[in-house]
């Protein structure tokens, strides 16, 4: 059977990622933050594949020329991050061997173009790529770029960890920290050695980047103002609360010549970047994300706060336009819903069925894809791949018509991975690996999900006050 030929978006993330393969036991989380483990690919030329093309970007970065995009300053306003269910809990531990290689100063035009020689006598092709041998000596994180100068708005539970990333990465100046809340301020500020503000709009236009990690309603607004300063903005998910303030931010991204990067943290999860490998034509796909009550993160339903993670890796799987929708989930615990199932048919064919609580007794986040000829298996929780595949040559008496492979990843730091990914794309103006595009597609699908939900309980709750509770 032939490949199907992989999205770019889905090649981007990939390409971009830059994390480290390993193998190893993976260990179950003892305390509330997830980790999130490196990149690592089941075949060693494939690993090594990677690895030399991240040297090949990194090189053809060097010469990217996007007119005179001048990189802006700013920072943000504050309120809490964290309004992300169990599953936007960063790691702190990784080892980007790869990364710390293709950022070494120095690192040029000519170290590259021989990666990609080596490479492509092994068969390997970086086609649609720049040609890093048309390069100059010096790579963009050379001693002569200047420090990218950061903010965090809103350093609750998880914006504590954006600043503390941000103040881990070289080549990057954590200016402030900025939360409406004076003592959750100066306590990340005093951890993280930079300034605490109270008042985002104190810095427009001092800052090149931005984490915006505020409840939901108040993404817009800041990421519009910083964006009209010319400052490069990443921003939780969701992008925004409706579809209309995303479409603007990225209208104006694109007028500022600034990157917009959404944070689907899960798109630099070991275990789907292993997968994308064996993706052919996906007929059916099988999401569970669970997770206990908490009330961090209830300022937005279950659909907005967890599915909308599956949401978006299927419609980057599938790669194709959503034929219908059917979808019922019910509150429980909070307001919102707290407990949705969507049934998503694509235009090719493929059935797409995605699950989110986050009243359960358990952490779980698993996902299933069936294609012709195989079945993955990801736990994204434990960072385990299982690959089930058709026996080559035939069925063998005895034995089942299978192959069945298992890898395990270590941990690794995806937040981290992230925000440097972000960095990156703001030193050369390419595409962000999560667009703002990206994320307007997540939230739409989100939003129509939601909306089948709140038809599903109107239309459940006069039966029920009608019914006899002894009927």
């Amino acid at each position: 059977m032939s490949e199907r030929r992989v999205p770019q978006e889905r090649r981007s993330v990939c390409r971009r990622s830059g994390l480290t393969p390993r193998r190893g036991n993976d260990q179950s989380d003892e305390d509330e933050k997830d980790r999130w483990p490196e990149r690592d690919h089941p075949e060693d030329d494939v690993a090594v594949a990677k690895a030399g093309e991240k040297v090949c970007q990194q090189g053809e970065r060097a010469v990217v020329d996007f007119g005179s995009a001048a990189v802006g300053t700013q920072d943000p306003p504050a309120d809490h991050p964290g309004q992300n269910g169990d599953h936007d809990q960063p790691d702190e531990q990784r080892k980007p061997e790869v990364d710390q290689l293709a950022a070494r100063a120095g690192l040029g035009g000519e170290r590259a173009a021989g990666a990609c020689q080596r490479f492509e006598q092994r068969g390997i092709s970086f086609k649609g790529q720049v040609d890093p041998r048309a390069m100059p000596e010096g790579g963009h994180n050379s001693a002569v770029m200047k420090k990218i100068r950061a903010a965090v708005i809103g350093v609750g539970y998880l914006g504590r960890f954006h600043a503390q990333k941000y103040a881990q990465i070289p080549g990057c100046e954590l200016v402030a920290v900025v939360d409406s809340r004076q003592e959750t301020r100066d306590k990340v500020a005093a951890e993280v050695g930079a300034r605490p503000v109270g008042d985002y709009r104190e810095l427009l236009g001092s800052l090149d980047a931005i984490s915006v990690v505020t409840p939901t309603p108040a993404h817009f607004a800041i990421a519009r103002d910083f964006l009209s300063a010319g400052t490069h903005v990443l921003v939780e998910k969701p992008i925004t609360e409706t579809a209309s303030e995303a479409r603007e931010l990225i209208n104006l991204a694109v007028r500022q010549k600034c990157v917009l990067q959404v944070g689907h943290l899960e798109r630099f999860n070991a275990t789907i970047l292993a997968a994308e490998p064996y993706l052919r034509i996906p007929r059916f796909i099988e999401c569970h994300r669970l997770a206990p009550y908490k009330e961090r993160g209830t300022d937005v339903n279950v659909v907005l706060d967890l599915m909308i993670h599956d949401i978006d890796i299927v419609q980057t799987i599938v790669g194709a336009s959503i034929a219908a929708i059917d979808a019922v989930g019910t509150p429980v615990f909070s307001d919102e819903i707290d407990i949705a199932n969507a049934r998503i048919r694509f235009e090719n064919g493929c059935v797409a069925n995605a699950t989110a609580s986050r009243v359960s007794m358990k952490t779980e986040r698993k996902m299933r894809i069936i294609q012709d000829d195989a079945y993955l298996s990801l736990d994204l929780q434990q960072k385990i791949l299982t690959l089930i595949r058709k026996r080559p040559g035939g069925q063998i008496p005895g034995q089942l018509p299978v192959t069945i492979e298992e890898q395990s990843f270590e941990q690794g730091d995806a937040l981290k991975a992230e925000i440097e990914s972000f960095l990156g794309c703001i030193r050369t103006l390419q595409p962000p690996v999560v667009s703002g595009e990206a994320g307007l597609r997540a939230l739409e699908t989100a939003t129509r999900i939601t909306a089948q939900v709140h038809e599903y309980l109107a239309e459940r709750r006069p039966s029920e006050r009608g019914a006899s509770p002894h009927a």
